[in-house]
């Protein structure tokens, strides 16, 4: 199974790379942990990879993205990277950890920085999208401890809630 993933990965990988542009990275970056870790897994670094990590970077916290959300941040940076790139890449990098890929139950998947000095967790209004983050280190620990006792090594956990926000909740009454 993780062999097919990381078989899936590189695939991924060798199409994105034959799509992007192989234009030299900043020498700022030479040291950036992202970075690192996508160059000791043999992935380029492109300047679509780039991008792509420099808006999350920029979010703020608690603003998550849908590919076509960054699709259209790209655009406005003047980037000619295709909608079905974006896709691509936000799978890679979900695949190698670097991205959170999170689903509220929208018909769509939304994308973060994962960033392990933050663990969160959401909490969705179904009735107008409302997304919250919380931290609950309870909630982390029990997904550690759930994949040891199934010798997985846990890459992430999500917990969800989904419910009515107070503003939600008023109207319907």
């Amino acid at each position: 199974m993780i062999g097919d993933i990381m078989n899936s990965a590189k695939k991924t990988s060798d199409s994105l790379d034959k799509d992007e542009d192989k234009l030299p990275v900043g020498e700022s970056l030479g040291q950036d942990p992202v970075f690192d870790s996508l160059r000791k897994r043999g992935h380029r670094i492109t300047a679509q990879r780039e991008t792509i990590l420099q808006i999350f970077r920029e979010q703020p916290h608690g603003e998550h993205l849908s590919a076509e959300e960054l699709h259209a941040k790209l655009l406005e940076r003047g980037s000619n990277v295709s909608l079905a790139t974006a896709y691509r890449t936000l799978k890679l990098l979900s695949s190698l950890g670097l991205l959170r890929e999170l689903d509220f139950a929208e018909g769509h998947k939304h994308y973060e920085l994962k960033q392990d000095t933050l663990p969160h967790q959401h909490i969705i209004c179904t009735g107008c999208n409302l997304t919250l983050e919380f931290e609950d280190h309870f909630l982390e620990e029990a997904g550690q401890k759930i994949g040891s006792r199934y010798n997985f090594e846990v890459i992430d956990a999500q917990f969800k809630i989904f419910g009515l926000c107070p503003n939600c909740k008023l109207k319907r009454r």
